[in-house]
């Protein structure tokens, strides 16, 4: 069995195509999807200027959901703006929800900085726009100019720094997160004409409900997607934009990683249906390997395709068809309103995402969010920033809501050309910095960046633990796993081909236990079986033995094996017989939970989890990563004892004289 987002080197675990979620999933779904956004909005342009008759036809097309005297009644286009964008904006914040929970920001203090930075980016975007419309016919429509477009945004740091860390890419993802956030939040406070406040009650009241859903112990999918329509329903009579509906649901959505005594009910009920296959036994089973789930993770491998590939789309179709004629083109060159929105993404976007965080680095204002260093450079928080500057989603939402007319069409060209220059600028900062700053340089200010923050949560004890390669290796590579797990097996010359490549040094390699006893019969006897063999120095003979014959594990097979590595088998057997070496498994299976390690193989490197494929490139880059840093490390930690000893030296000097 595999799980928790692995691979084997032939191709990827049913877990991993199924369940897993992580923030480079998600990562790579929303970059991706960045070019099927590109193509909608070329398609919109194309069919505006080719038939803008025919296009603006369909999308103002009424679409009316009636349900006795009550209804709906609504454009096409206002369909997908707010109905389609709301499931959106609840993925946003489903992965911002996960990443709280489990990812980088599971230390609160982390999420000063993106905050900051969005602020930041908000304050600077809205200001430079406000110098060229305040007072203006196009003051009004200072909210057109704050917000970034995830899709767009993470495609272009893609684009522009494809070698770039996943701090680079999570930081903006979280940046962006708040920054929709607060999007939303501008179009309830400035873009509502009136709001009223019994639906807007019944709103909040429907929200608290959905919150007690968790503790119903059946029908909570169904009944919560009634509620979650209902919240949108409240919204949308209580004139607030609804899309802020998906964004609020998604915060409060938990994501924790499966535990090994729901993975194993769910085995064991999946056996009982295959022994006696009952409808009733059925949907137990199916009930169970659903829960085993977060309700975030599962809503997000839901919906998340169809919102990045095609919700998105859609709305770029339903909203970019701008007629670009002659004269709107002479108009926007000089317009205010199209000059302040590209100004602001391309220069006050960046340089307010840069400025927040930094000024919060600065004494006294950081004691006041509590401490803490960036997770990231500030070169690469500069350059995250430029690939900021493109919006998109919710610029053109409320573009249309502060503007119609001419001004309107002037507003959605200024957002279109921001999303051509920004990329442009973001190019020039990344390969600047990279011809500017040496590469010592660079590594001295990730040095001072906030360290990774520790998966592992037991240790390496050379004493105790397993060891092969360098023992003093500046980089550790620890593997959960199952003599039993055929991904194991499959992993098995993957460490050895990561062990060659370090045979001079520099690689540490850990084995430890997770026996997955409910869906491998023999996994606990072979664990055992090898501390066995390593009471009498053979743990390593063994654990190759065991690894090259996965079917055959039983007693007799292990004293076999014991007699042909000229051990004493018959001590070995009544070892194993009489559990002398239960409590050693037992000590590295509870490490593993401690850990949140629940399938087998599971890998870390120096401490930090391993997540995706675990070929010999997925982990020999990620070797090569851990080691560059700790060798930075090193040389800054000897430089400053040198400099130290030099200071005692003049000091010494000095004294003498």
């Amino acid at each position: 069995m595999a799980s928790e987002g692995t691979q084997s080197n032939g191709g990827r675990t049913a877990w991993a195509r199924n369940l897993a979620t992580p923030v480079r999933d998600f990562l790579g779904t929303e970059t991706g999807s960045a070019l099927v956004l590109v193509g909608g909005i070329i398609v919109a342009l194309l069919w505006a200027n080719v038939d803008f008759g025919s296009y603006s036809e369909l999308w103002s097309t009424d679409l009316s959901i009636q349900v006795g005297s009550h209804g709906i009644a609504q454009g096409l286009r206002e369909w997908v703006n707010s109905g389609l964008m709301t499931l959106f904006f609840l993925v946003v914040g489903l992965e911002a929800k996960r990443e709280i929970d489990l990812g980088e920001l599971r230390e609160h203090n982390r999420l000063w900085y993106p905050a900051l930075a969005a602020l930041g980016g908000i304050a600077g975007a809205v200001g430079i726009y406000l110098i060229f419309n305040a007072g203006g016919a196009g003051g009004g429509g200072w909210g057109v100019a704050m917000s970034t477009d995830t899709a767009l945004a993470l495609g272009v740091l893609a684009l522009v720094a494809p070698t770039g860390s996943t701090r680079l890419r999570v930081f903006l993802l979280t940046l962006v997160v708040v920054d929709d956030l607060a999007a939303l939040v501008i179009i309830v406070v400035a873009y509502t004409s009136s709001i009223d406040a019994t639906a807007l009650a019944i709103a909040v009241g429907l929200f608290a409900l959905l919150g007690l859903l968790r503790f119903l112990p059946t029908m909570r999918g169904p009944i919560a997607v009634v509620v979650g329509a209902a919240i949108w329903v409240a919204l949308y009579e209580s004139g607030i934009d609804p899309v802020i509906a998906g964004l609020a649901i998604g915060l409060v959505t938990s994501a924790y990683p499966p535990s090994r005594h729901e993975l194993e009910r769910a085995t064991d009920l999946t056996r009982e249906f295959r022994e006696q296959p009952t409808p009733g036994l059925a949907s137990t089973a199916r009930r169970s390997l659903a829960e085993a789930i977060s309700p975030n993770e599962r809503i997000q491998y839901a919906l998340h395709p169809w919102t990045s590939y095609v919700i998105v789309p859609l709305f770029a179709l339903a909203n970019a068809g701008v007629h670009l004629t002659g004269g709107l083109l002479s108009a926007a060159v000089t317009s205010p309103i199209t000059i302040g929105i590209v100004v602001a993404y391309a220069v006050g976007k960046p340089l307010g995402i840069f400025l927040g965080p930094w000024l919060a680095t600065r004494a006294p204002v950081r004691r006041l969010v509590g401490g803490g260093k960036l997770t990231i450079t500030l070169p690469g928080l500069l350059g995250t920033g430029t690939a900021a500057g493109v919006g998109f989603t919710v610029s053109f939402l409320i573009a249309s809501l502060a503007f119609t007319g001419t001004e309107l069409d002037e507003a959605k060209v200024g957002v279109l050309a921001a999303c051509l220059i920004s990329p442009l600028v973001a190019f020039a900062v990344f390969r600047g910095t990279r011809m500017l700053i040496p590469q010592s340089r660079r590594l001295e200010q990730l040095r001072r960046t906030a360290e990774s923050i520790i998966d592992l949560a037991d240790d390496v004890d050379p004493e105790r633990d397993h060891i092969r390669g360098d023992p003093n290796g500046v980089v550790t590579l620890v593997e959960y796993a199952d003599f039993e797990c055929p991904y194991c097996g499959r992993a098995e010359p993957t460490v050895r081909e990561l062990l060659e490549m370090h045979h001079g040094g520099g690689l540490r390699y850990v084995f430890r236990h997770l026996p997955l006893q409910d869906v491998h019969p023999h996994a606990q006897l072979a664990a055992e079986a090898s501390e066995a063999a390593a009471a009498q120095g053979a743990f390593w003979q063994m654990h190759d033995t065991l690894m090259a014959h996965q079917g055959e594990l039983d007693l007799d097979d292990v004293h076999r094996y014991a007699d042909e590595l000229e051990l004493d088998a018959d001590r070995l057997e009544e070892e194993v017989r009489t559990r002398v070496h239960l409590e050693r498994v037992s000590e590295d299976v509870s490490s593993a939970d401690a850990s949140g390690v629940s399938g087998t193989p599971t890998f870390f490197v120096n401490g930090r989890r391993h997540h995706g494929v675990y070929d010999i490139d997925a982990l020999t880059k990620a070797i090569r990563r851990a080691r560059v840093l700790a060798d930075s490390e090193a040389k800054a930690l000897a430089e400053k004892k040198r400099a130290k000893e030099e200071a005692k030296r003049e000091h010494e000097k000095a004294g003498r004289a």
